[in-house]
């Protein structure tokens, strides 16, 4: 399954999980962190494609923490071979 998050004028972490819960099928138990969105993404397992977009213009989430989302997606797609994780810039 194919899935686009549009990350376009997002300013904060709060709206970066609020894309995240609106583009994919996150189980209700999903904490809005990091951590949980890690743990969603190694745990699934069907085929996924997450395709991220608007990447230059999340200015407003701090710049570590997304730093950290594209470090956690390497680590996940290690992890779970049915996961494949794009950044466009």
């Amino acid at each position: 399954m194919d899935y686009r998050i549009d990350l376009t004028g997002i300013g904060s972490r709060s709206e970066l999980h609020d894309r995240l819960q609106e583009a994919l099928p996150l189980p209700a138990w999903y904490g809005r962190n990091l951590d949980a969105f890690y743990d969603c993404l190694t745990e699934q397992t069907e085929e996924w494609n997450l395709i991220f977009c608007g990447t230059p213009d999340a200015d407003a989430v701090p710049p570590a923490y997304m730093d950290a989302l594209r470090r956690l997606c390497r680590a996940a797609q290690a992890e779970n071979d049915r996961l494949h994780i794009f950044f466009e810039e």
